[in-house]
Formats: structure tokens, C-alpha cells, sequence
């Protein structure tokens, strides 16, 4: 797994709520952040934050303009927009048009929605887990779809398009990269991300359960997914592999361990989330830098 170590990249993932979420406010961490030696930075995708009616929330796709305006290196995207919550030719033409705004920067993270948002019922969404991930699977074969610039028409149980060719196309070829995010060991984000260029996935503890991960995957599950992934890609395709979310531990040379041995587990990125806070408690968290592998 040393090539792992190798590709091992460092990306932020940033609030869309909360004291600092401004559009502004998130480009300028950006523009930190690119300055500050992070790869990438991520924004979150709700539409309340976190179920919380107290807090200002902001659109993640404006705040990803704004962001791509202010920096020319680092890549950015959402982790994770609910597909079921979207119509997936508007996010397509969206998605297309910010790569094309950054240079073929963006990666897309999706996921199903949390099961505890609030607002999929308050604005009459579906509720149902396994009927959003079937919507999932078909908005995304949609997205694909349409980015090719290529005539395309689709007839699933959930969407319907009749055929239409939406131009131009991504910048990145053959398309933007995709990402699924989901709860492991649940096996259907597994399988979907096989299907696509990455994963970030968190631990799913069960019930009773006293192991507290924070979320992250280990890296013996690390190496599970790695294992399941490249079974299901026989074609040895590049796929990035994602742990982490937490913030920062206080023990430096504890963190690095566990990112070395996540790096030798099979990740190829590592994201550490900021959470909300006043605008200069984050840009001094952003201004740090990510704690690379030495």
C-alpha cells in the first residue's frame, strides 16, 4: 500500500451554517485554505442546518461559485448533496457549470440525505431511506447521462427523460468525479460507490454499541473497503477512498499515526471538518494547514 501513502491528499470540510457560513466568508477560507496547503475544500448540503431553525444557513452551489472565483488550485465540492432532494438535470447543469467556473476543479459528493433531516418531511420529500437511495441510483445514471454531451434519454421507476442533449460538457473528463458518501458497514453505499471514482464513508455504530470511532473508519474496515472496491472494479480504475471528518485531535503525532496507517489501509484522501464557529476561531483553523504524513 505504499503508493497509497504516496497519493495521500488533505482536504477541509466546511459548514454551510453557522456563525461564519456566508458566501463571502467561505470563499475567503478558501482562498486561505489554497494558500495554507490543503487540496481541497468541501462545503455541506442542507437546507436547514442540522435541524437547527436558530441557525443561518446558506446555498452550498452559491458558496462553491464565490469559492471558485477566489482560488485557482484547490478542488472543491459538496460532501454530500442529497440526490433525492434535487431534479437531477438541474443539478447536472449546475454541477457543469461550476466545473467549467473553476477550471475542472469540482468533485460531486452524494449520499442519500441524513436520516434525521427534518426537512424532507417539512417540505412533503420522501422520507423513505430505500426509495431516496433507488432515486440516487437513478439521478446519478441521469447525471452521467447528460454530461456526456451526447444525445441521451432515460426511463426509470422515478425519472423520465426524453432525449436531449445538454452542452457543453464538463471540462474534466470523461465527466466530474463522484463521490458517495454513506454509513458502513451498510453494503448499498459500498456497492454505489464501486460504481463511481470515490467514497467517504463513516462508521455506522449498532445499537448498544460503546465503541465511540468519531465516525472514522479504521483501518482494517479501511482495508475492507479497498478489498470490496477493487473486486468490483476489475478494470483497476483509480478510486479515491476518503477517512476521516472529525476535527483535529489534540495529540499531533497520534493523529499522523492514524493517517499514516489510514494511507496504508488503502485512503487516498483524508478530510478534517471544521465545525461552526466565529469567523476567526475557523480562519486560524484553516490557516494551520493539514497535518501531513511525514
Amino acid at each position: 500500500m505504499a503508493a497509497y501513502l504516496r497519493r495521500m491528499r488533505y482536504a477541509l470540510n466546511l459548514p454551510i451554517g453557522g456563525p461564519s457560513a456566508h458566501p463571502r466568508r467561505l470563499a475567503e477560507f478558501a482562498a486561505l485554505a489554497e494558500d495554507s496547503g490543503w487540496d481541497a475544500v468541501f462545503v455541506e448540503d442542507y437546507i436547514v442546518y442540522q435541524n437547527r431553525q436558530d441557525v443561518p444557513t446558506y446555498d452550498p452551489w452559491v458558496a462553491l461559485a464565490a469559492m471558485a472565483l477566489a482560488t485557482s488550485r484547490v478542488r472543491l465540492g459538496t460532501m454530500v448533496t442529497p440526490l433525492a432532494r434535487r431534479r437531477p438535470w438541474k443539478l447536472a447543469r449546475e454541477a457543469v457549470t461550476l466545473d467549467h467556473l473553476s477550471g475542472g476543479r469540482l468533485i460531486l459528493g452524494v449520499g442519500v440525505g441524513d436520516p434525521t433531516d427534518f426537512t424532507f418531511a417539512c417540505f412533503g420529500e420522501e422520507t423513505s431511506l430505500s426509495a431516496r437511495a433507488a432515486m440516487t441510483d437513478e439521478a446519478l445514471d441521469i447525471l452521467a447521462g447528460l454530461w456526456t454531451g451526447e444525445p441521451f434519454r432515460f426511463e426509470g421507476r422515478h425519472y423520465r427523460v426524453g432525449e436531449v442533449t445538454c452542452l457543453p460538457p464538463p471540462v474534466q473528463r470523461p465527466r466530474i468525479p463522484i463521490w458517495i458518501g454513506g454509513g458502513h458497514p451498510n453494503p448499498r453505499p459500498l456497492r454505489r460507490a464501486a460504481r463511481w471514482d470515490g467514497a467517504w464513508l463513516y462508521t455506522v455504530t449498532g445499537p448498544g454499541s460503546t465503541e465511540d470511532t468519531g465516525g472514522v473508519l479504521s483501518p482494517a474496515d479501511l482495508r475492507a473497503v479497498r478489498r470490496e472496491i477493487d473486486a468490483r472494479r476489475p478494470d483497476g480504475a483509480s478510486f479515491d477512498l476518503v477517512v476521516g471528518g472529525p476535527r483535529r485531535g489534540h495529540d499531533q503525532e497520534r493523529e499522523r499515526e492514524r493517517l499514516r496507517a489510514s494511507a496504508e489501509a488503502g485512503a487516498t484522501w483524508t478530510g478534517e471538518w471544521i465545525p461552526p464557529a466565529e469567523p476567526e476561531v475557523m480562519r486560524a483553523a484553516v490557516a494551520r494547514g493539514p497535518l501531513r504524513i511525514r
